[in-house]
């Protein structure tokens, strides 16, 4: 939105590997101030190679959300986009994919498919939403998730419940913030996303995966949106994904 004192936007992107990479890889070929923010050392170095600020932080710490988004701002001046790309999940996750039958399930699991994201997501979007304010100005907050937010899948019903959760936090959060001109949006990609490098996923035909570079088209449509046009949810589905409404 508004252009930093320096004449560069600033972004702030939480999870920088992958699409998170793919995203910094764009905003900075746009022009825009960007901190790549991730816990490994292998995706902070792949932060830097991309051009942008690296940050250590942990997305599911509140605190440490907004220390971060503190520091981006010392660096760059007023933060106009924070994005969140990371996939929080909790435990070892060492049974069926997504939870597994209902019925089958134990407290474990529920933990660590259902709770563990809408848990990172209420810490980004809490400490994110409170930084928008304090700052002031028009921000734009984005919050990515996948199809499962939409309907749920038998044999993955905790996966989508996590989901369900991230959608609600984020729905609510936008209420809140909008009459504070900040504008916050669920990005639901409806697909796995493709490696940004390497092979694709074993068994997945390509054309069945979404693309990260143009999901990073689809955040920069959402931070140049204004007051009077602004997307709270936006779905990315590529044609060859086939579901079931």
């Amino acid at each position: 939105m508004s252009e930093t004192g320096a004449g560069r936007r600033s972004a702030v992107v939480f999870g920088a590997r992958n699409l998170g990479r793919a995203v910094i890889e764009a905003l900075v070929g746009e022009g825009w101030a960007v901190t790549g923010v991730a816990r490994s050392q292998e995706t902070l170095d792949g932060v830097r190679a991309a051009g942008a600020l690296a940050l250590k932080a942990d997305v599911t710490d509140p605190v440490s959300v907004y220390g971060a988004l503190e520091q981006a701002a010392a660096a760059h001046g007023p933060v106009q986009l924070v994005l969140n790309a990371t996939s929080a999940y909790g435990g070892t996750r060492s049974g069926p994919f997504g939870g597994g039958v209902i019925a089958e399930a134990d407290l474990e699991g529920f933990d660590s498919w259902a709770a563990a994201p809408a848990r990172a997501a209420f810490s980004f979007l809490s400490a994110g939403g409170r930084f928008a304010m304090q700052q002031g100005g028009a921000v734009t907050v984005v919050q990515v998730t996948g199809g499962s937010a939409r309907r749920a899948t038998a044999g993955r019903g905790l996966w989508s419940a996590g989901a369900f959760g991230v959608r609600a936090i984020t729905n609510a959060v936008a209420l809140e913030l909008r009459p504070h001109g900040i504008q916050v949006a669920l990005l639901i990609v409806d697909a796995g996303i493709q490696p940004l490098d390497g092979p694709a996923r074993a068994g997945i035909p390509a054309e069945a995966l979404a693309d990260p570079r143009r999901i990073a088209d689809a955040v920069l449509f959402l931070a140049n949106q204004d007051a009077r046009a602004a997307t709270h949810e936006l779905q990315l589905t590529p044609l060859a994904e086939n579901w079931t409404p």
